[in-house]
């Protein structure tokens, strides 16, 4: 029988549930984390040995997320991913072992990693406006919010944090059934295809291109922020500042909000003063941002304006690719990228695990600065570096 065609927003509509759902499983752990390590009797180092197992699953995501996908087209793609995530939580809700915990960390960077680089690419062909593409990563961060709230809720009612990966993990066992369904009636997520060399050549090609490498790295740096704030200001409310517990889970739900109403505004605020000048000026309210959560360690208001700062980063980053780089390595080059962000989500907030370790979880909002003004330079670079691409192009 001949499969139904089914409208484009269907497709859309899977693809904003997938975001929420990679985002509940990520956010949440900030808040569950003083439990993981009271379970696992554990220090802020050793217990970053579950996000650093997590980068091989990313590392391999990059390299192969565009190979798998016009090898098994994007829809078949995100269904084994998902199937992966939900996988990895279950396990996480499920085994007393803590090496085992940390090996099903491989498991669930690959799959969140070939999600987001798959949904970003397939949001990538549709340029029409910034505003499809404020909107998926708008939803990321309704996800992202959902996570430590409802981490936040279970706790205070007592019931255990093995019981949110539960939860998560049919959060996620949802998408696997709407990309299963997907799979078998439509692809609704799959691209038109496009005239190039191969998979293969196009991936080496974008690996030679100055531009992606550089955008990788500043995408490393900018998500390695985001997930530091989001994994560690729970902490750092709780144990650095004695921040009762409720209202520490609830800040970093602000903090999440912020940055959702950023991404939902992001179409608005890019038509008066454009792409890279709105990188700019978020990159400014950042660093500024830093500074006060780290000089006032009192206030609870920091989070949501960093939440707001960077909202817009990612999301521009992404749209600017197409405008970037030649229209044949898009995909390879999205999927570099997106999987260079979650290798930082996993790398950066380790690294200040273990600072943190050494000194104390106050000292998390000092040392993110250098990243932002790391991040200044490199957003800088690739500004002058299009400018000379595009002059290049038009002749």
């Amino acid at each position: 029988m001949k499969s139904k065609s089914f409208p484009a927003w269907v497709g859309i509509a899977l693809a904003f549930y997938a975001f929420i759902a990679i985002a509940i499983a990520e956010s949440g752990l900030g808040v569950l984390l003083p439990s993981i390590l009271d379970a696992y009797n554990l220090t802020p180092a050793t217990v970053t040995i579950l996000f650093f197992s997590q980068i091989s699953g990313y590392f391999v995501a990059a390299l192969t997320s565009s190979l798998l996908s016009d090898r098994m087209g994007l829809t078949r793609m995100v269904l084994l991913a998902a199937i992966c995530v939900t996988s990895a939580l279950c396990i996480y809700a499920s085994t007393p072992h803590w090496i085992v915990m940390v090996i099903t960390g491989t498991l669930l960077g690959l799959g969140v990693g070939l999600i987001d680089a798959g949904i970003n690419t397939f949001m990538s062909h549709k340029q029409g406006s910034a505003n499809l593409m404020g909107l998926l990563h708008a939803f990321y961060g309704i996800g992202a919010l959902a996570g430590p709230a409802i981490a936040t809720t279970l706790l205070t009612f007592g019931v255990n944090w093995r019981s949110a990966y539960w939860l998560f993990a049919g959060i996620v066992a949802l998408l696997v059934a709407g990309m299963l369904w997907a799979s078998q009636r439509h692809p609704l997520l799959d691209l038109p295809a496009s005239p190039h060399q191969s998979a293969g050549g196009n991936l080496r090609q974008s690996l030679k291109t100055p531009v992606v490498l550089v955008a990788g790295l500043f995408l490393l740096l900018y998500v390695g922020t985001e997930a530091a704030i989001g994994i560690w200001a729970y902490s750092v409310q709780t144990i650095g500042r004695d921040t009762p517990v409720a209202i520490a889970g609830y800040s970093v739900t602000a903090y999440w909000l912020g940055l959702t109403i950023g991404r939902l505004s992001m179409g608005q605020l890019m038509k008066p003063i454009g792409a890279t000048r709105l990188i700019d000026y978020s990159l400014i309210l950042l660093i500024a941002g830093l500074l006060i959560w780290w000089l006032f360690p009192y206030q609870l208001w920091s989070l949501p304006l960093l939440g707001f700062a960077l909202s817009a980063i990612f999301p521009t980053t992404i749209w600017l690719m197409p405008r970037r780089v030649p229209a044949a390595i898009v995909p390879a080059a999205i999927g570099f990228l997106t999987s260079m962000g979650s290798v930082g989500a996993v790398s950066i907030p380790t690294g200040i695990g273990w600072m943190a370790d050494k000194a104390s979880l106050n000292v998390v909002p000092m040392v993110m600065l250098p990243l932002a003004v790391l991040m200044v330079i490199l957003h800088r670079w690739l500004v002058k570096n299009t400018e000379l691409i595009a002059d290049t192009q038009s002749v």
